[in-house]
């Protein structure tokens, strides 16, 4: 594999035309890429869904909105802790992943300019973002969309660059999110909509900057994470159970309390202002050790002897992009059509996500029973490869 992109570089940009390249086989399949994209789609929908039915403070303020029990503190406390970050952060990683896989098989199997290639096939994720973008304002694709030059470029840099370049982009949102709130006022004017229900005043650029840059800044470094660590095997679930007991154990047990020091900050100041924004760093400083932590558990959960939930759950992962979108689908129509828009709790919101887990684990399987792909990855692929693809 060449060591640089420079054969690439002197391709005429234009929309390619595949020669040897064609879609993954489901035989290539790696079982275990499957297994963790299955439990970070499905995981993504718990904080996703939160933005489906409640105001967009709620997202980032557990005191804002949906918290009319106990119950729904106790559902909104845990998402903080092992959910909000993370999931994403293991579907960046995933996606980083998938895409170097990407570039890697295609010029694999004699793409002439695989480079152009793969840039044509994250156009169409651009177009399907832009799309989806229009349904709900949370849409990540996008964002996958335009960090995937970036990843693509750097792809071959070491496994340590890429380890250090990533971490350095999470940890500066962490950074940056400090800084921010030395310019926010104890009072919260400028926090807007960001922290405060009904606000007088929209969020100000400081606050724009910080959430521009966080979720740009985190989605490219787990991404370039997520490259570094499928280079060195870990993705793969080949490295022995022992490897990933003591990862699972090294990154929980780091990550959690971090936090839950972060969750306990925001309690300790009432959710005030003051730690609107620098109470998101200990949540996002535990991301990356959580992330790792949580695909020590599911690799040593892959490496069990398959049951029915195995193969539901690696379905839902090879229908990550079918089961992503229509969670925005089914939870809009459920959040803001079906139920009254902000006025279900944190508990009742999760009870729906627990309905559309039930139905994406259940028609994954049968979908792949009968198809090779879901409906959008074949979209997709129809897209990337200007043909149709066959689907039974």
């Amino acid at each position: 594999m060449p060591n640089s992109l420079a054969s690439d570089s002197t391709a005429t940009p234009t929309t390619p035309t595949p020669t040897n390249a064609a879609p993954t086989d489901t035989t290539e399949r790696i079982t275990n890429l499957d297994a963790i994209r299955g439990f970070a789609v499905l995981g993504i929908l718990v904080m996703n869904a939160v933005s489906y039915g409640l105001n967009e403070a709620a997202y980032f303020n557990l005191d804002a909105a949906g918290d009319q029990t106990w119950l729904d503190w106790l559902v909104g406390g845990l998402g903080e802790v092992f959910i909000d970050q993370k999931t994403m952060g293991l579907f960046s990683m995933l996606f980083g992943a998938g895409i170097v896989l990407f570039a890697d098989r295609t010029q694999s199997k004699g793409e002439k300019s695989p480079f152009w290639f793969s840039m044509w096939r994250n156009l169409l994720l651009l177009a399907i973002g832009l799309l989806h973008g229009l349904l709900w304002e949370g849409d990540v694709l996008l964002v996958y969309a335009i960090c995937a030059p970036f990843l693509i470029v750097m792809r071959h840099l070491s496994t340590k660059v890429l380890l250090a370049i990533g971490s350095g982009l999470v940890l500066w949102s962490a950074v940056l999110g400090t800084l921010m709130q030395g310019l926010v006022p104890s009072n919260g004017d400028g926090l807007g909509s960001y922290w405060l229900v009904n606000p007088s005043i929209e969020y100000s650029d400081a606050v724009g900057v910080f959430l521009i840059n966080d979720f740009f800044s985190r989605a490219a470094g787990m991404m370039l994470i997520g490259v570094a660590v499928y280079r060195i095997g870990i993705l793969n679930g080949t490295r022995p159970a022992a490897f990933y007991r003591r990862m699972a154990t090294i990154g929980l047990g780091i990550g959690l309390p971090i936090a839950s020091a972060g969750l306990a900050l925001q309690i300790a100041f009432d959710f005030s202002p003051d730690i609107a924004i620098i109470g998101e760093a200990p949540n996002t400083i535990a991301t990356i050790p959580i992330v790792f932590g949580y695909v020590g558990l599911i690799s040593l959960w892959n490496q069990r002897q398959g049951t029915w939930l195995h193969h539901r759950i690696r379905a839902a992962g090879r229908m990550a992009l079918t089961n992503y979108l229509t969670q925005t689908i089914i939870g809009i129509t459920m959040l803001r059509g079906v139920f009254e828009f902000d006025t279900l709790g944190r508990a009742q919101i999760f009870g729906v996500v627990l309905a559309i887990w039930m139905l994406q684990i259940a028609w994954s399987k049968w979908w792949l029973d009968h198809f090779k792909f879901g409906p959008f990855e074949w979209a997709w692929r129809c897209g990337t490869y200007r043909k149709l693809q066959p689907i039974r």
